[in-house]
């Protein structure tokens, strides 16, 4: 290979730094091309002009280094249908984690707000069993043998396993205490009488 780079026009490092270009413009623009030919749309426009965008850097690069080389543009040109088909065959699997990571960040903030929305629930319901007035008011908020009462106490053991977990089960969980906390003051008749 050293003598084959010291009898060409161009040096190692031209030729190094326009694989490096033709490498990157083509994983590229075949990375779009088939992020968009997967894509539940088609987006048959956006396929044409990834690929045009691609061929607009490739073809200069490999044409006129080949005019310099023959050798390096082969070179360059294999390297561009290596590059393509490398791309082109691992989008898939790059789109996946990055939907799957996606999912995650949005799993994470949709359980962050679900764990201020359960520790606003516990906050509601220790009131029935904390504060001498509302126990006296309502009884029933504490006694586990009333249904709308043991459902609550259920719901908030679920929610509880379910804390600091990634699952989107969370938020469902502490939206079932909530509703179950609402039944539970309902059936005790906390919005019939006055707060005390």
């Amino acid at each position: 290979m050293p003598a084959l780079c010291r009898s060409a026009p161009l040096g190692i490092w031209p030729i190094l730094a326009l694989a490096v270009v033709v490498v990157c413009a083509v994983a590229l623009s075949a990375f779009l091309a088939r992020k968009h030919m997967d894509a539940a749309a088609g987006l048959p426009d956006a396929v044409f002009w990834d690929g045009f965008a691609g061929l607009a850097v490739v073809a200069p690069a490999v044409i006129l280094s080949s005019l310099a080389s023959p050798w390096a543009g082969l070179m360059l040109g294999l390297v561009a249908a290596a590059a393509a088909l490398a791309a082109y065959r691992w989008a898939p699997r790059i789109v996946g984690w990055q939907e799957f990571r996606r999912v995650s960040r949005a799993a994470v903030s949709a359980n962050e707000a679900a764990g201020i929305r359960h520790r606003s629930a516990l906050a509601r319901w220790q009131r029935y069993e904390l504060d001498p007035a509302y126990c006296w008011n309502y009884p029933a908020m504490s006694d586990p043998r009333q249904p709308e009462t043991a459902a609550l106490i259920r719901a908030m053991k679920a929610a509880e396993r379910l804390r600091g977990g990634a699952e989107a089960d969370y938020a469902l969980a502490v939206a079932r205490l909530e509703q179950a906390l609402a039944d539970a003051e309902r059936a005790a008749g906390v919005g019939l009488n006055a707060a005390p």
